[in-house]
């Protein structure tokens, strides 16, 4: 039994275009899809309610005109945030994007997801994960879906939700831990996504050789991390798409 035919570009737009818009937003997937990404990184969580949004932080307070936790908050509540302003005047009135919206609108653009169980410190994995998953394995098709978390609990009710050949699931790591491998396995797993600087060459030629692919966080400096695709990196997740690709097209350029 394989994993879905999933074709990984070269970048992945962090939280959207996150160097561009505010992150996490409709805005920011727009913004994306602009500058050519064709695959966006995104977050997960509840509200108080029970209403799936987009969104990274516990709290509302660095990327809104709001205070306060995000679980306290009810949709009508939520809508009233202004989640733009921060980031520019130009996104003045942004709205948090419910999954739902979010959902429609990946697939107005046939872009792909890399969708992160966000589970922050007292939130339950296993709540957020049974409110999630059956509205995105409703929505999209398993070519243009990766889900992924550090939280291994929430892998384990997502593998619930659907076999490895329907549902691509990818285990974060910060510092990769030795048990990596027994983790993965545990989940089905059809990708390891490290965080890049912490990375060694070693783990990466394991991961490799075991079959999993690579998608690496957070690369902003294209140059930095030159030297990493020759060990099997699939994709980057950048919140600078349009640079990375910039650099990659004169890299080839040169060659020729």
């Amino acid at each position: 039994m394989t994993h879905p035919a999933i074709t990984l570009p070269t970048l992945i737009a962090h939280r959207g275009y996150s160097a561009a818009a505010p992150e996490n937003t409709l805005a920011a997937v727009r913004a994306a899809y602009e500058a050519g990404a064709r695959w966006v990184e995104l977050d997960v969580q509840l509200l108080g309610d029970g209403t799936p949004v987009i969104w990274h932080d516990a709290d509302v307070a660095r990327c809104s005109d709001g205070r306060g936790a995000l679980n306290r908050l009810t949709w009508p509540e939520a809508q009233a945030l202004d989640v733009g302003s921060w980031f520019s005047d130009r996104f003045a009135g942004e709205k948090i994007a419910s999954l739902e919206a979010m959902l429609e609108l990946i697939n107005e653009l046939e872009m792909g997801v890399n969708l992160e169980i966000k589970v922050n410190k007292g939130r339950d994995p296993i709540e957020l994960v049974d409110r999630v998953m059956p509205e995105v394995l409703r929505a999209l098709p398993p070519e243009r879906l990766v889900i992924s978390s550090f939280d291994l609990s929430a892998l384990h009710q997502c593998r619930t939700f659907a076999p490895k050949k329907d549902l691509a699931l990818g285990v974060l790591f910060g510092s990769t831990p030795k048990a990596w491998r027994a983790q993965c396995e545990a989940v089905d797993a059809y990708s390891i996504h490290p965080h890049w600087p912490r990375l060694k060459r070693a783990q990466a030629d394991a991961m490799h050789e075991a079959g999993y692919q690579l998608l690496c966080y957070t690369a902003n400096d294209p140059s930095a991390f030159q030297s990493r695709w020759s060990w099997g990196i699939a994709s980057v997740i950048t919140d600078e798409p349009a640079i990375f690709q910039r650099f990659l097209d004169n890299q080839r350029l040169a060659k020729q």
